[in-house]
C-alpha cells in the first residue's frame, strides 16, 4: 500500500472538510445505511471521487463517506465497503481504513451482515465480535511493509478491543437490547457456505460467518487503531435453515439496523 497515495487521499478530504475531524469512524455493512443518513450537518464524499478508493458494487453498499455528527459527537460513517469477492486485490481492501488512520481516526467500529452458527442468535439479532478466524485466504498486509504505517509483524492477540467491547455490551444492557458475543469467521465468497463447511466452522469455534470485516480489522490494528465490531445476524447458516439469498440478508439487516442504530448512538455518546 503506497503511503503517499493514502496521504494524498486524506489531504483531498481535508481540503474539502474544514470542521473538526472525528476520532471515531464506523463502517456500515449490508442493509445498515440508515445510521449514516441520520448524521447531522454531514459532508458527503462519493467513493468514486476519492483518489484511490475501490468502488463497491454490491446492493446495500452505497459507496459514500459522510463526516458529520451523531447527536453532538463528531463521527465518520463509511456507507459500504470493498469485498475480495468483487475482484479487488487484497491491498485495496485496507485502503479506506488507512485513509481513516491518516485523517487521525483512533477508534474504528466495524459492522457487517453475517450468518449465525448458533440457533439462539437468530435473524434480526446482534453479536459483538470478540475474535475472528480468517478463512478467506486474503490478507491486506501481505507485501512490502512500510514502517511509517505499522510494524512488519503486528500482534493481533487482541484484535478486537476488550475494553470497548465491554462498553458496547454495557450500552446494550442499559438499552435492553439483546447482544450476543462471539467469534466471527470470514470466508471469501461470493457463494454462501456449504453445510459441511458450516459444520467445520462450528468445530473451530466460530459463532458467525460473513465475507468482510477481517481485512479492515487487520489493517486498523497494523496502524495502531482500536477496533470494536458488531455483526448484524441476517440468517442461520447453511444446513440450519432453507435456501440462503442476498435479499434475505438485506431484509433482516434492516430489522437488526433498528437496534443497531440505537446501540451505536449510545456507544458513541459513551466513548467520545
Amino acid at each position: 500500500m503506497n503511503y503517499d497515495d493514502v496521504q494524498a487521499c486524506a489531504g483531498f478530504i481535508r481540503e474539502r472538510f474544514t470542521g473538526e475531524m472525528p476520532k471515531l469512524a464506523m463502517v456500515l455493512g449490508s442493509g445498515l445505511n440508515s445510521l449514516a443518513d441520520a448524521l447531522e450537518d454531514a459532508t458527503v464524499f462519493s467513493y468514486a471521487d476519492l483518489p484511490g478508493f475501490p468502488k463497491p458494487t454490491v446492493e446495500g453498499h452505497a459507496g459514500r463517506m459522510l463526516i458529520g455528527k451523531l447527536g453532538d459527537k463528531p463521527v465518520i460513517c463509511m456507507q459500504g465497503r470493498a469485498h475480495a469477492y468483487e475482484g479487488h486485490p487484497a491491498e485495496k481492501l485496507g485502503y479506506a481504513t488507512r485513509v481513516l488512520w491518516a485523517l487521525g481516526v483512533e477508534t474504528l467500529v466495524l459492522t457487517n451482515a453475517a450468518g449465525s452458527l448458533r440457533e439462539e442468535a437468530g435473524p434480526g439479532s446482534l453479536m459483538a465480535i470478540t475474535d475472528h478466524i480468517n478463512f478467506s485466504g486474503v490478507n491486506p498486509l501481505v507485501g512490502p511493509n512500510d514502517d511509517r504505517i505499522g510494524p512488519r509483524f503486528p500482534d493481533v492477540s487482541e484484535a478486537w478491543n476488550k475494553a470497548l467491547t465491554k462498553k458496547l455490551l454495557a450500552c446494550a444492557n442499559a438499552l435492553g437490547i439483546p447482544l450476543h458475543s462471539g467469534v466471527y469467521l470470514m470466508a471469501k465468497g461470493p457463494n454462501f457456505e456449504t453445510p459441511a463447511e458450516i459444520r467445520a466452522f462450528k468445530v473451530w469455534g466460530a459463532d458467525a460467518v460473513g465475507m468482510s470485516t477481517v481485512p479492515e480489522c487487520l489493517v486498523a490494528r497494523h496502524c495502531g487503531m482500536k477496533v470494536v465490531g458488531i455483526s448484524s445476524i441476517t440468517n442461520l447458516a447453511a444446513g440450519m435453515q432453507g435456501e440462503l439469498t442476498h435479499h434475505e440478508t438485506m431484509e433482516y439487516g434492516a430489522i437488526a439496523a433498528v437496534n443497531l442504530e440505537k446501540l451505536l448512538r449510545a456507544f458513541v455518546a459513551d466513548v467520545l
